[in-house]
């Protein structure tokens, strides 16, 4: 397992301590109307540290700020309980040099480190780097590294953006670095800082401009559910049903 279980404090303030086929279109948004459940497969242990990351795709959903939404019809995928891993069934396109055929990895801040345990369990095998307080650009730097060691998974899971701003630019940064995956799922924020709705408007617009990009909606979903988060809005307890919906809701995607 990647990484190792960082302590520090994250922008969000308190940190909480820690298979089957679904297509996905391109430039789809993933949500869930009630608490999804997870599998009971245990997967690979190892120590790791996360933050939370944004998502984009198309979506007529308004942060509280009133984000700018993207163009383009919502599609709403619910995510089966015990049916989570990656997608098999239509064939994933094929990865290119440096990332490997049938495994999932995930980089994220301190909030993928509170639905951790759940990934694991969703998606048997999946390797999870996440630390707390990592921002956009180190999580490029991240993937740029393991896509150059051949260590990359064909399936990319994207969690950050809860400590600072992203921008278009910041993006494409990342895309272009993962270019070669056959899928990569970017979930966006809830956090209770100004750069929220930015954030989540350049996630949708982003997924909308990447065929092999999804967005997965968990700020849709933490605000329907506000008593799944602690009083911040931005961090979950973990083993608490936050966590098992989000991983659930990730795991549909991945």
């Amino acid at each position: 397992m990647l990484g190792a279980l960082a302590l520090g404090t994250a922008a969000c303030g308190a940190v909480a301590h820690a298979a089957g086929p679904h297509a996905h279109l391109p430039g789809r948004r993933i949500t869930a109307p009630s608490p999804a459940t997870h599998s009971t497969t245990t997967g690979p242990t190892g120590a790791r540290s996360t933050t939370s990351g944004p998502t984009g795709a198309q979506s007529t959903t308004t942060g509280p700020t009133g984000a700018p939404s993207t163009s383009g019809p919502p599609t709403t995928t619910s995510a089966p309980p015990g049916r989570h891993g990656p997608v098999t069934e239509p064939p994933l396109p094929p990865a290119g040099p440096g990332f490997v055929a049938d495994k999932v990895t995930a980089v994220g801040d301190s909030v993928m480190i509170d639905y951790t345990k759940a990934l694991e369990a969703d998606i048997p095998g999946i390797e999870i780097d996440a630390a707390v307080s990592r921002q956009w650009a180190t999580g490029v730097a991240i993937l740029q590294r393991l896509a150059s060691q051949s260590a990359l998974g064909a399936v990319v899971i994207v969690g950050l953006g809860t400590n600072g701003p992203i921008t278009s630019s910041d993006f494409d940064s990342m895309m272009t670095v993962l270019s070669g995956a056959s899928r990569v799922v970017f979930v966006n924020d809830r956090v209770d800082r100004a750069w929220q709705d930015s954030n989540n408007a350049v996630l949708a617009q982003g997924v909308a401009r990447f065929p092999r990009a999804v967005l997965v909606d968990w700020y849709a979903l933490a605000v329907r559910h506000p008593g799944w988060l602690y009083a911040t809005q931005t961090h979950l307890p973990i083993d608490g049903p936050g966590a098992a919906a989000l991983a659930a809701l990730v795991a549909a995607a991945a």
